[in-house]
């Protein structure tokens, strides 16, 4: 047997990683500002993530949810606090699709509907009915369209206004900042208007920080810029720092019964214990500032470069549009350069994700491999062929 291929795969072997850096095989070192879809969040192999885990391996990986888990309500307790949601109920799964997919399963409970409503260049995942409101026709199948999903222009305040002031809307599906999409950010009045229609209309917001959150702009959540509070804030990515975690964050307005929602493997003993690993890291190490502050690092310096067409996103979620396909530039980076980026769904723009730990020094470091990559890269495509 053989794995099913489904990855366009680099010719690249990781074998382990150390904070920001990773290395192949072959002993190469490479500056990871990609961290395989922003997974990584506290760096990679960290101390007391990694003594966190081997600790709990040592008493018990894995138990059902039909006892009783302290490492579970300890994780609840400290996202509370630390995200500024005390009150919200924690429902763990493993990924950001589980997330998406038992969501909107609460949304439908909560109102009857079954329409929703997400946006153009959205990702949200790959299963079920997260699939169906990701705008991807390609990975969607016949099956997946068990309901109706209208695709909203970005920030088009005009259009969300039509579509749910008609009240047959059950949830409203919005990213943080696009992550796959290009880095796009809303702006604060479009979330803010979005809460209103959503309560006016009893329609159910979601905003998924699946990509967004968990510190990644310089707050825990990417909507936390605008001042409002969805309904239900789907994560992951980030929420394990490698580990499988995802979860669901539900206010209160919602109503909890046994049976309602399930998962084998969400919340385990070891999945919590690496949860608490990574949101004790964030807070111990200020991590939320330090995404903040080498964001602003990252923008003061990269908007001196005429080449980039626009830079978009916050802290370390960055999008730069240049003016020509990434991808030849992308595969430079990472082979002579020896740096990860991120691509998305638009060809010319090149994603940002570091760790949230990434240094002053890392930073500079960064800047110097795409400055010596934009340079080869021109040199290489003739500098006219490619319009500047």
């Amino acid at each position: 047997m053989k794995p099913f291929d489904v990855y366009p795969l680099l010719d690249i072997n990781i074998q382990h990683g150390a904070g920001s850096y990773v290395w192949d095989k072959n002993g190469r070192r490479y500056l990871d500002f990609y961290g395989g879809h922003a997974v990584i969040s506290i760096g990679h192999s960290h101390p007391y993530f990694l003594e966190r885990i081997k600790k709990q391996l040592d008493k018990i990986a894995f138990y059902s949810n039909s006892v009783e888990n302290e490492l579970r309500e300890e994780l609840a307790e400290k996202i509370g606090q630390l995200s500024g949601y005390p009150d919200y109920g924690l429902f763990l799964i493993n990924s950001g699709a589980e997330a998406i997919e038992n969501a909107l399963k609460l949304a439908s409970f909560k109102n009857g509907r079954t329409k929703v409503a997400s946006f153009q260049r959205g990702f949200h995942g790959r299963t079920a009915a997260a699939v169906n409101i990701t705008d991807n026709e390609k990975i969607t199948a016949q099956i997946n369209k068990g309901f109706e999903n209208v695709l909203l222009p970005w920030n088009d305040l005009v259009a969300a206004t039509e579509l749910i002031s008609k009240g047959d809307v059950c949830a409203v599906v919005i990213e943080g900042v696009q992550g796959i999409g290009g880095m796009h950010v809303p702006i604060p009045e479009f979330l803010q208007v979005l809460r209103k229609l959503c309560d006016q209309y009893g329609t159910i917001l979601i905003l998924d920080e699946i990509q967004s959150g968990y510190g990644r702009t310089g707050k825990f959540f990417a909507h936390q810029y605008a001042n409002i509070k969805p309904d239900l804030i789907t994560v992951a990515k980030g929420m394990g720092n490698g580990f499988p975690v995802g979860g669901v964050l539900i206010s209160p307005e919602f109503e909890a019964r046994h049976g309602l929602l399930g998962s084998t493997f969400g919340g385990t003993h070891l999945a919590c214990a690496a949860g608490l690993a990574v949101v004790e890291v964030i807070a111990k190490e200020g991590l939320l500032e330090n995404a903040k502050q080498r964001g602003e690092q990252l923008k003061n310096t990269l908007l001196k470069y005429p080449e980039i067409v626009e830079y978009r996103g916050m802290g370390c979620m960055i999008g730069l549009e240049m003016p020509f396909p990434i991808k030849g530039f992308r595969k430079l980076l990472i082979e002579k350069f020896g740096v990860f980026t991120g691509a998305s769904s638009q060809a010319n723009t090149l994603r940002i994700l570091p760790p949230l730990s990434i240094s002053a020094s890392e930073v500079e470091e960064f800047i110097a491999a795409f400055d010596a990559c934009l340079s080869t890269f021109k040199k290489q495509n003739n500098h006219e062929a490619v319009s500047f």
